[in-house]
Order: C-alpha cells, then structure tokens, then sequence
C-alpha cells in the first residue's frame, strides 16, 4: 500500500518499467474499486476504470496518463488515504476480478 498523497509520481514510474502485455492494476483500501492499466505499446496504455464510474480509455500516452490519473483518484478514491498496488502481469482486463495479486 502506498500513500495516496505520493500515489501518482509512484503509479507512474510503475507505469515506465511495465513490460507490453502486462497489466498494473490500483484498488482503494477496501478494495471495492479500482483502476486498470495494461501496457499496448512502446507508449500507450489502456485505462480501465471499475468502481463509481465503468469506462475505458484506449490507447492513452504517458504524457496525458498524469491528468486521466489525477481525476480517477479524484473520483474513485475520494476519502482513501492509502492506495493498494498490484502487478497483475499479462491480463485480460475484462477477467481480473480473481487473478492472482502480486503485492508491490
């Protein structure tokens, strides 16, 4: 778990080092929400959001991924302090809900 108050220049960095294919997902404390990334290319990433709101965002550079960050922590984790970190590895984003969890 991370502090939320550093939760973006983290999730970021995490974001650089995640190899094509793999997927780096954020869950709140309670772990009723969460946000999903997965690597498609060299600079792009697929954004899924699964908690208050149900969207996708495809094909998303690391340039506007700080900004898309900043606003899904905004609304999907409003009163969270503390944020949960998994490296889910190569994922379907659509069938995450009980793949392993590597705790980062």
């Amino acid at each position: 778990m991370i502090d939320k108050s550093s939760a973006v220049f983290t999730i970021l960095e995490r974001l650089e080092k995640l190899p094509l294919g793999h997927c780096l997902e954020i869950r709140t404390y309670k772990r009723n929400r969460r946000v999903l990334f997965l690597r498609v290319g060299e600079n792009a990433w697929d954004v899924l959001q699964d908690g208050f709101d149900k969207s996708l965002f495809e094909d998303i550079a690391l340039e506007k991924i700080r900004k898309l960050l900043q606003t899904l922590l905004r609304k999907e984790f409003p009163r969270s302090t503390k944020i949960r970190i998994y490296a889910l590895g190569p994922c379907d984003p659509q069938d995450t809900s009980t793949q392993e969890r590597k705790v980062l």
